[in-house]
């Protein structure tokens, strides 16, 4: 695989009803700190954030798949309402199709974000497969779409609005917005 056309893209991401990510490296920056107590912490992009709860508005799915377990992961996925999380899952190929029979999922209609290798069998097999700016080579070889972005910093947020213009939902979400009261 290898970056798409932009009609190509389009095309694709019409068909997306699930939003899947990564998390280290994709929703963050990839830094994990670990404090004196053993406790960790990470930096979450609040506009990556927006862009979820607007694509839940929208009737999307968005869920996470990580091979690492974070209670502060936990935490953010909980604030934005994001369902499925799945944390601690190493084989992430074999994490997908758990998902995908679960749910009755048609992996054309996925789009998925990683940003390392433990993220490839995942990029291969889905419908819409990206990556922030600074992934790994051999995950931007593959990757449907290469994000200007990188991860932690508008990566996760500019996939959302390209699916959401591509589905003709953006404008009316935004619209909405701006009828809200503060």
């Amino acid at each position: 695989m290898a970056p798409l056309s932009a009609t190509d893209v389009a095309e694709r991401a019409r068909r997306i009803r699930v939003l899947l990510f990564d998390v280290d490296g994709v929703l963050t920056d990839g830094g994990v700190y670990v404090h004196a107590d053993g406790n960790e912490s990470r930096r979450f992009d609040i506009k990556d954030g927006a862009a979820i709860v607007m694509a839940r508005r929208a009737g999307l799915t968005v869920g996470l798949l990580s091979a690492r377990e974070s209670l502060a992961t936990q935490h953010r996925a909980r604030q934005l309402g994001m369902d499925p999380v799945r944390q601690g899952a190493s084989d992430k190929g074999a994490a997908l199709e758990e998902l995908v029979d679960a749910h009755g999922w048609d992996v054309e209609a996925i789009a998925y974000m990683g940003d390392d290798v433990v993220d490839l069998p995942v990029l291969r097999r889905v419908g819409l497969s990206a990556c922030p700016a600074d992934a790994v080579p051999e995950v931007r070889a593959v990757a449907h779409v290469v994000s200007a972005r990188p991860g932690g910093q508008g990566a996760a947020r500019a996939l959302i609005e390209d699916i959401l213009r591509a589905q003709g939902r953006w404008d009316a979400l935004i619209a909405a917005h701006a009828h809200e009261r503060p």
